[in-house]
Formats: C-alpha cells, structure tokens, sequence
C-alpha cells in the first residue's frame, strides 16, 4: 500500500522562473524527466526510453500544479505535485513535494527526488 510523504526544498528563484519548470513539458524535461511530451492534458514522461502517462489535474499560476498517473487505478488519490509556498517576509520560495510511495521504497523516492532537485538547481543557475 502506497502512502503520501511530502518534501520540502527551499529554491532560491521566483516564482515566475521556477513554475515554468514544474508545469510545461520543456521545462519538466529540463530537470524531471530524460523527455515530456504532450498529448491533450496528458503528459508523456520518458526514463531509459520508457513512457509513464500523467494527466494534468490542477494548476494555478506561479502556485502548484498536480499530476495524475494513468496507470493508477481510478479509486485511489494518488498523485504527484509541486506546490510553490513563498515566505510573505522574506520572499524565500520553498518547492513542496506531494508524492506516494511503498514504506519500503520511501528512502529510495526520497534520494531519487534529492537527486531530480540538484538537477532542478542546475537548470535554474543554482
């Protein structure tokens, strides 16, 4: 059984330069995924030449954005998203992360999306 973990990354870029990235099959491709592509409100992701099939479910501008897998049986709530929090004092832009993963395979998703961040910074100039 999949449960929800959340993750927290603090990012220093605006918003407007930073949503692009979590949102648009160029930016995804930057830093998420080897290649994205498109097809209606489904977002092709491609590993080692291997599609994964993600509907588009929620987006707010400059705010978050929530992906469905379709392999996911229609009963279950699982998700990924990227939620932007920015700190109203200090402008300081936190990425949050909601995804689902096995207890025995959270330690592994966790590394994979340390990993997917340091690729994000990269591609930001970070």
């Amino acid at each position: 059984m999949k449960s929800k973990y959340e993750l927290e990354y603090m990012l220093n870029s605006s918003p407007k330069v930073l949503f692009p990235r979590l949102s648009t099959a160029e930016g995804l491709a930057e830093w998420f995924a080897d290649d994205v592509h498109i097809d209606g409100n489904d977002f092709i992701f491609i590993w080692d030449n291997t599609e994964h099939r993600a509907r588009l479910v929620q987006l707010r501008e400059n705010k978050h954005v929530r992906f469905k897998w379709a392999e996911t049986d229609e009963n279950e709530d699982r998700y990924f998203e990227f939620k932007l929090d920015i700190d109203e004092l200090t402008g300081d832009v936190a990425l949050l992360i909601t995804d689902f993963a096995e207890e025995s395979e959270r330690e592994d998703a966790i590394y994979l999306w340390d990993t997917q961040i340091t690729e994000l910074k990269r591609a930001l100039g970070m």
